[in-house]
């Protein structure tokens, strides 16, 4: 926090303090968003303000400057003169003066203005009364005043459209156009801070409006740099056969701004097809530029919060999966290495420390065969693969934006439950279109852990975004399995089977006596589990396959059969980052301490929960209970179980007193 000068470093009760701004006799910026509504306020010098309708700060114009001197009153602190003025009846207005000047301010140029609030009695009512401004009201806009209705948080939205999906749900809808400089002046006036759903808006006007004090979070200069994605431009034929000769093919021919959703880009995959791909844009006149071929296997996406103090939080790294470049399906959190994951999210904060503002940036990436990641483009915005974290995280990234550009401390970005997130996207024009997408709105709504997002948009068109379906579940293995289910038209009797969550393996069918016993306790307890016969001597290459595979099909725990020498826990235990539950089967020599031995004594890192010979029940009751960790469900059965076996003890126990030992026995 800066201090006025001559102000000791922790001047009492100050709880904020913002930027100084310059003042002339003409006009006065404050720089903060707390200001009483309709206030007026006269100057030293007689010049009176008007605070606006709003509890914003904002430009002000000056009604009154007769100059005068009668200074309200003068206080010295540490021998630095500052003039402090009541302003309302909590907030006090300082002017601290430059080069401690002569207090006759009308033969000053100007001097900074400061703005404090002091601590005491201070009346915020909710969370935040600043009025959130948004330059469009498209869905994101609507999903944003979705999160606001719930904190309270006044948002205004400035869109052409008048029935634009978010202008049911906002608190004021002022319709224009989000490009046209006076328009959007106009209606920073309503606002106390200034942030988009979109990047099509005028950096000038959001530069300029920054200049007179208006608070645009993110920054103007970040929306610059996004809104302009030229990297190498092409004027003509031959300068985009030149980058074809340099890049390879197929090439990646992008419109220079305003490219978004697979807009803006086109794919030419020879030089014959790079006049289809130019026109397809518009013609170079448009400003085209070339990118060379990422030969990537997966697309990725960080969801990245920003606040106003430049704390950074990371939400988990998701995949994202596009059809015709439109998201189409986003995974979370992505299936990828821990070095992976690291490397996503070293860039993202990289990519986002380098911009400025505060609130909600998407990074896209792009990962290789070779384990590189690579930064594809950012969003200064909520974004597409960040509409699961509404069901999927403890703070979503439309709660998260709006808290950081009102300036309340950013919400804990972690991870609830994984998620898949679908896009509707309109599958055909008008009436049928709507029809088809009710179809499958339907279907999501008999689907365990689904929440539809239907963003009321007028207007049916192919591949527009009419709304997202979230599933949820305890696994990605079971939420994939209801995607499927989700995607296809069925009958209760084709209904595919339940993802198993719980693999039990063993060496040999002569294993399968003992280890039903944990399947039986699987099945008591409604989870889906999977049985085979893999034996790490006889078939190591299955036993590879099934161990390093098991955590992307769903599984999440693993139960091992052995006997004798058994090697198979211990070595599926080494593949897999998933907790294996290692059975020791008794064989015909030893009485299967051999199996035990060798199961407990695994070397440091590969850590196997070894149950008693021939004990798969325990093993099955093991595995429920490291499942209800995450699955309230389960533990609550769990806890039945445990009681239902209590009062076996207790009628056993009551049978024993009253009958006696002997007829105990006999019965």
């Amino acid at each position: 926090m800066q201090c006025l000068k001559g102000f000791s470093q922790n001047p009492p009760s100050i709880i904020s303090a913002t930027t100084s701004f310059p003042f002339n006799n003409r006009s006065i910026v404050f720089g903060h968003s707390s200001i009483p509504m309709n206030q007026n306020v006269k100057f030293s010098n007689g010049t009176l303000l008007k605070v606006p309708q709003t509890h914003c700060r904002a430009s002000m114009e000056v009604q009154e400057a007769s100059p005068r001197t009668d200074v309200e009153e003068v206080l010295n602190f540490r021998n630095s003169k500052v003039v402090i003025l009541p302003f309302g009846t909590n907030v006090i207005l300082v002017l601290s003066l430059k080069e401690y000047c002569d207090l006759a301010f009308y033969d000053l140029n100007w001097f900074f203005v400061r703005l404090i609030l002091i601590s005491t009695n201070l009346q915020v009512h909710g969370l935040s009364e600043t009025i959130v401004g948004v330059l469009g009201g498209g869905q994101l806009g609507r999903m944003l005043c979705e999160a606001a209705s719930q904190m309270a948080i006044k948002v205004v939205i400035l869109d052409p459209m008048e029935n634009c999906p978010a202008s049911n749900l906002c608190h004021y809808h002022m319709v224009g156009s989000y490009d046209d400089s006076a328009t959007v002046e106009e209606f920073a006036k309503r606002c106390g801070v200034l942030t988009v759903e979109i990047e099509h808006v005028d950096a000038a006007t959001l530069e300029k409006l920054e200049q007179q004090g208006v608070d645009c979070q993110p920054k103007a200069s970040t929306i610059r740099i996004i809104q302009d994605k030229y990297l190498q431009k092409i004027d003509d034929l031959e300068g985009a056969k030149r980058a074809g000769d340099l890049f390879g093919y197929p090439l990646m021919v992008k419109s220079k701004r305003l490219a978004y959703d697979g807009r803006g880009n086109a794919v030419a995959k020879n030089e014959d097809e790079i006049p289809m791909a130019v026109n397809a844009l518009g013609g170079y006149s448009r400003g085209l530029y070339v990118e060379k071929w990422a030969p990537f296997v997966k697309e990725l996406s960080v969801i990245v919060a920003r606040g106003r103090d430049n704390s950074m939080l990371c939400y988990p790294v998701v995949e994202t999966i596009h059809r015709e470049n439109i998201c189409h399906i986003v995974k979370s959190p992505a299936n990828v290495s821990w070095k992976v994951l690291k490397l996503a999210t070293d860039v993202a904060y990289k990519a986002v420390s380098s911009l400025e503002g505060a609130g909600i940036f998407a990074v896209e990436l792009f990962l290789t065969a070779d384990g590189q990641v690579l930064l594809n483009e950012v969003a200064p915005r909520p974004h597409n693969s960040g509409h699961h974290t509404i069901e999927s995280c403890f703070t979503s990234q439309f709660e998260q934006h709006l808290r950081a550009v009102v300036g309340l401390p950013l919400g804990d970005p972690s991870i609830k439950s994984p998620a898949i997130m679908y896009n509707i996207l309109g599958e055909d024009e008008g009436e049928p279109g709507f029809l088809l997408a009710n179809q499958l709105i339907s279907r999501a709504l008999r689907i365990p852990g689904a929440s539809v997002h239907w963003y009321d948009k007028p207007e049916m068109r192919k591949q527009r975004k009419m709304g997202h379906i979230t599933l949820v579940g305890p696994s990605m293995g079971i939420i994939e399995a209801r995607l499927k289910s989700m995607l296809r038209e069925e009958t209760e009797d084709d209904q595919p089977p339940a993802a198993p969550r719980v693999g039990i393996i063993m060496g040999s069918d002569s294993d399968l006596p003992v280890m039903k016993d944990a399947a039986k306790i699987l099945r008591e307890f409604n989870v889906p589990a999977e049985v085979r016969i893999v034996s790490a001597h006889r078939t190591p290459e299955m036993m590879f396959s099934y161990a390093s595979s098991a955590r992307e099909r769903g599984i999440q725990v693993i139960i091992a059969g052995a006997g004798g020498a058994a090697h198979l826990p211990g070595m599926v235990a080494a593949l897999t980052p998933l907790p294996v539950i290692g059975v020791p089967v008794r064989a015909s020599t030893l009485d299967g301490l051999d199996s035990l031995l060798s199961i407990v004594q695994m070397p440091r890192g590969v850590p196997v929960a070894t149950v008693a010979i021939n004990n798969a029940t325990n093993a099955g009751l093991l595995a429920v209970r490291l499942l209800g960790i995450s699955d309230i469900d389960l533990q609550a059965r769990m806890a039945q179980y445990q009681e239902d076996r209590r009062d076996e003890v207790l009628v056993k126990d009551d049978k024993l007193e009253k009958h006696g030992w002997e007829d105990y026995l006999n019965s």
